[in-house]
C-alpha cells in the first residue's frame, strides 16, 4: 500500500515522554499527522491536539484502522506483544528504546518488519544530541590523536525512589535498559562492539527494587570507554571525557533539547537545539585550551528520517539489527555484574 504525506499516526500510551516529546515531534512534523492515541482511562492528548481520535487499546486503534504509523512508547515489557501486533496487521512501527527486553524479540521484530516490507525503527534519539554529534565530529576531524579513553555520564539527583514503573518489580526495569540502551548506542556507533564488557550494576537508593546505578567498561584493547549513570549525584560531572594522545574534550550538561520540551517549548525553528556558548565543552590541546562550539542537537531529524523511509524509501537512520547489539550488550552487562568478571566477546553474548 502507498502512503503519502502526511502519514497517520498514532502514538501508543500517553505517559510523560510521549506527551513532552513524541506528540510534539509527531506534530510538527510535515510529513506526520498525530492523528490517533491510545489512553486507557484519559482523554489528555485530545486536550492539547483538539483533532486527535483516542482509543482505549491497541487492538480497537487497529481494527477501526486509526493510523498507519504506529508509535510504541509504554513500559518495555509491552513493547514487543505490541510491536508484533501491529506490524501482523501492516502497520509501520516506531518504538521507544529499548526495541524489546530480549534479542530475540527484537530479531522477529526485524524479520516480520522485513517479511512484510514495513519500516520499524527505534527512538534512540541520544544519536542526535549536540553533545554527541560535537563528539562524533571531533573524532572525525582527528582532533586529538589516537583516542585512548571515553568517558560518558548521565548522572541525577534523585533520592527517593519513585512510583515511576522503571522503579517497579517488572520485567525491563531499572536504570540500565533506561539510559544504558542510550549511552552504549552512543559508544558502539562510536567504536563499534567491544572486545570485552565489565559491568558494576547495583541498588544504591534505600527500598530500591531496580537497579539505578551502572559503571560500565567497554573494553576495545587500543582504548576502553566507561559508560555511567546514578541518581545520588548532587555533583556536576562531566557529560563527556575523551582522550587522546594529542588532548582532551570535556563537556558538561545535557542537550538543551530536554529541557526545552519539559518547558513544554515547541520544536520548531532554526534556533531549536543551539546550545548557547557558555555551555559549550573544552578542547584540552597541548598548547591551548579553548572553547568547542557544541553543534545543533536535533531529534526531529528522527522522525523526519522515518517519514521519508515510508514514503521514498530513504534508509533508516536507526536500525533494529543496530539496537539488537545494545540488547545483546545490556545482557552481558548484567552477566558480568552477576558473577564479578569481564565478558569477552569470544563467549558469544554479541
Amino acid at each position: 500500500m502507498k502512503l503519502f504525506s502526511p502519514i497517520r499516526t498514532a502514538i501508543v500510551g500517553f505517559g510523560s515522554v510521549a506527551e513532552k516529546m513524541h506528540a510534539p515531534l509527531i506534530d510538527v512534523s510535515p510529513d506526520l499527522d498525530l492523528a490517533a492515541v491510545v489512553e486507557r482511562n484519559s482523554n489528555r492528548c485530545e486536550q492539547k491536539y483538539p483533532k486527535v481520535q483516542t482509543y482505549r487499546s491497541l487492538e480497537s486503534l487497529l481494527e477501526q484502522d486509526g493510523a498507519d504509523l504506529i508509535v510504541i512508547t509504554t513500559p518495555n515489557e509491552f513493547h514487543f506483544p505490541m510491536a508484533k501486533m501491529a506490524l501482523n496487521a501492516g502497520k509501520h512501527v516506531v518504538v521507544d528504546k529499548p526495541v524489546t527486553i530480549y534479542p530475540h524479540e527484537a530479531e522477529e521484530l526485524q524479520q516480520l518488519a522485513k517479511d512484510k516490507n514495513l519500516i520499524c525503527s527505534v527512538f534512540h534519539n541520544r544519536r542526535f544530541d549536540g553533545d554527541f554529534l560535537t563528539l562524533q565530529e571531533i573524532l572525525k576531524q582527528d582532533l586529538l590523536g589516537r583516542i585512548v579513553y571515553l568517558e560518558s555520564h548521565f548522572d541525577r539527583f534523585r533520592p527517593q525512589v519513585s512510583e515511576n514503573w522503571r522503579e517497579k518489580e517488572v520485567p525491563g526495569n531499572g536504570i540500565t535498559y533506561d539510559l544504558g540502551s542510550h549511552l552504549i548506542d552512543q559508544v558502539v556507533l562510536a567504536f563499534g562492539a567491544p572486545k570485552s564488557i565489565f559491568a558494576d550494576i547495583r541498588k544504591q537508593r534505600t527500598h530500591a527494587v531496580a537497579d539505578d546505578y551502572f559503571d560500565i567498561t567497554l573494553d576495545y584493547e587500543d582504548k576502553k570507554a566507561r559508560v555511567t549513570a546514578g541518581v545520588l549525584v548532587n555533583a556536576p560531572t562531566p557529560k563527556f571525557l575523551l582522550l587522546g594522545e594529542r588532548g582532551s574534550y570535556k563537556k558538561f550538561g545535557l542537550d538543551v533539547q530536554e529541557a526545552a520540551f519539559k518547558a513544554n517549548i515547541r520544536p520548531e525553528g532554526k534556533d531549536w537545539g543551539v546550545e548557547p556558548e557558555e555551555r559549550w565543552g573544552k578542547l584540552y590541546l597541548e598548547n591551548e585550551s579553548k572553547a568547542y562550539p557544541t553543534l545543533k542537537g536535533d531529534y526531529r531529524i528522527f522522525y523526519q528520517n522515518v517519514a521519508d523511509a515510508i514514503l521514498i524509501g530513504k534508509e533508516l537512520l536507526v536500525q533494529v539489527p543496530q539496537t539488537i547489539s545494545v540488547l545483546k550488550l545490556i545482557e552481558a552487562s548484567f552477566k558480568s555484574s552477576k558473577e564479578n568478571r569481564p565478558i569477552r566477546r569470544e563467549e558469544g553474548l554479541w
